[in-house]
């Protein structure tokens, strides 16, 4: 998975990647060729006493210890670029990748889970690809230019790299073998403590409200409690690591110098040669060391790219056309015929046999008890999830055959929950029509019952307005919801109990002022309040995911058992009449 999404993603910075390689090797080549320059000096110049020779190779030294310095730090600079263009990249496909998912991708990765995906798991790979470009490239050439060069110098003595390398090489592949699955767990760990985080933040109030802090302490604890417990052991594991190299290489010094002093003392070696030697074999075991930092980022980018890949790779159950149909020549029929959903694994349908529809003109209520598949009913026009069997029809073509710009021009919902992004009260309310005028803000803040409100934060329509629109109240959100879709102007507006949170008085006015603004459109609402649809052209009665009712109020007060259920524990018999 990790080579796939490097090969994917590397792919456009093909230049910058042959860049990174030749400076490299410049600088590479520059740093093994200097050794035997200090033992050209040594043997030809120290010991004849030739200060001439020492300065003149001297200077060469300097010369190309200026060229090594320069190749690298354009490397490196074109190695970070590329490894920052990565990680860019991959965290854009990520994020478009998770634009098109449907509401069912979203709540099987989790939103935590995602959140991590994109940030921690990202950077992990981004940290791999800058550690290849600055170390990696090198490392290689350094440990087989080292091993020719050492060869040069003197091959008896080279017979002692055939035994140091494959055991340094065993060392590292034992532990790094151990902290593999390590490394999965950690990233599930982060998932968890975000979770657990994310919900303690959304939820703060209802902590306090109900004093649970000390559980949530408590929780939070044991979750931080966990990651802890797994980052020790990985960090133990790469405690070990060094320590382990460090040795190797300690006792390869000790071996090369007991060894070499004898071959000197016989006159088959030079003093410069042991020292050159000695140069190479540091630097064919750091390189060793430097691969061994690299094997132990792999593991876990090769985690975290396995994660990625598994959002990238997660296709979205609400598919676009091959063709999409980008016009249509009526102005907002809705109709539903035979339709069911259900999520995938669930035992019982949310959705059976749905039939109805909704005209221009006209408001069509949506009633029932909690569960019984109102909210998803809504969401199957606009796309948020589609129908698993029958099919969802606007201006009589199929919801899944319309371009989603189409749709979304001509489908405008206001959420159970709306939401609100931050930015100011004029950003929200643009956010379906870019180009509407501070007038038409205005308009559809009047008609929503918001614009008193409005008038009195300071700034008006540039008033800040927090994520999540927490600076405002629940009923101040809803209006504003409503009035950021009055602004869009569709042709069809769904609202999915919006008017919840709405005092009666202001619910009835904003439903009056509705009713001129939506004349002509057509017109759903989801609610739990009687008062809210009694006055509805068609009312349909939901119950355990099926239609059992479908008419005015006071048909379905004499005709529907269920109904008169709902109206009767809302009002009494003669409000109910009335």
């Amino acid at each position: 998975m990790l080579l796939k999404l490097l090969r994917t993603h590397l792919r456009p910075y093909r230049r910058d990647i042959w860049l990174v390689i030749a400076f490299q090797l410049v600088q590479t080549l520059a740093t093994l060729y200097l050794p035997t320059m200090f033992a050209d000096i040594i043997d030809n110049g120290v010991v004849n006493g030739d200060t001439g020779y020492v300065m003149t190779i001297g200077g060469e030294m300097l010369g190309i210890t200026l060229l090594q310095i320069a190749a690298q730090i354009v490397a490196v600079y074109f190695g970070a670029r590329t490894a920052m263009a990565v990680g860019r990249d991959v965290r854009a496909a990520i994020f478009d990748q998770v634009q098109d998912f449907s509401a069912r991708e979203v709540g099987q990765f989790g939103a935590p889970s995602l959140i991590t995906r994109i940030t921690n798991d990202v950077q992990q790979v981004q940290m791999l690809v800058l550690l290849t470009f600055t170390l990696m490239v090198s490392a290689p050439i350094m440990c087989f230019g080292g091993i020719l060069l050492a060869l040069h110098q003197d091959v008896p003595l080279s017979g002692l790299i055939l035994v140091i390398v494959p055991i340094l090489i065993l060392l590292v592949g034992l532990i790094i073998r151990a902290m593999r699955p390590l490394f999965r767990t950690l990233q599930v760990k982060i998932d968890q403590i975000n979770r657990v985080m994310r919900e303690q933040i959304t939820g703060i109030r209802v902590i306090r409200a109900f004093v649970r802090d000390e559980r949530e302490q408590d929780r939070y604890r044991d979750a931080n409690a966990e990651v802890t417990d797994v980052a020790l052991r990985v960090g133990k594991l790469m405690a070990l690591m060094f320590p382990v190299v460090l040795l190797v290489v300690n006792l390869s010094s000790v071996a090369v110098l007991w060894f070499g002093a004898g071959r000197i003392d016989s006159g088959d070696m030079q003093i410069g040669a042991l020292t050159a030697f000695l140069s190479y074999l540091m630097q064919i075991l750091m390189s060793i060391m430097m691969a061994t930092f690299m094997f132990v980022m792999i593991p876990r980018a090769e985690v975290c790219a396995e994660r990625i890949e598994e959002v990238l790779g997660t296709e979205s159950s609400v598919r676009i056309a091959a063709k999409p149909i980008t016009s249509l020549d009526a102005h907002g029929e809705l109709e539903l015929r035979g339709v069911d959903f259900h999520y995938p694994g669930a035992e019982a349908p949310v959705l059976c046999a749905i039939s109805l529809a909704a005209h221009p003109g006209e408001v069509t209520a949506v009633i029932g008890s909690t569960g019984a598949g109102k909210t998803t009913l809504l969401n199957l026009v606009p796309r948020l999830f589609d129908a698993t069997g029958g099919s969802v029809l606007v201006d009589g073509v199929d919801v899944r055959e319309l371009d989603p710009a189409l749709l979304s021009r001509v489908v405008g919902l206001v959420p159970q929950r709306p939401y609100l992004f931050t930015g100011t009260v004029a950003s929200n309310l643009r956010y379906g029509n870019p180009d509407a005028t501070d007038d038409e803000l205005w308009a559809a803040l009047e008609v929503a019952q918001a614009r008193d409100f409005v008038e009195r934060m300071d700034g008006q329509l540039d008033a800040a307005i927090a994520q999540g629109g927490t600076n405002v109240s629940g009923g101040q959100r809803q209006r504003l919801a409503i009035a950021r879709v009055l602004v869009h102007k569709p042709e069809i507006y769904l609202f999915d109990d919006s008017f919840s949170a709405l005092d009666y008085a202001t619910d009835a006015a904003l439903r009056a002022a509705l009713a001129a603004q939506t004349a002509d459109a057509t017109v759903v609402i989801v609610a739990q309040r009687v008062s809210t649809i009694r006055d509805a052209d068609r009312i349909i009665v939901l119950d355990d995911g099926r239609v059992v009712g479908e008419g005015t109020h006071a048909d379905l007060m004499d005709t529907n058992e269920t109904y008169r259920e709902i109206v009767l524990s809302q009002l009494t018999e003669q409000e109910a009449a009335a």
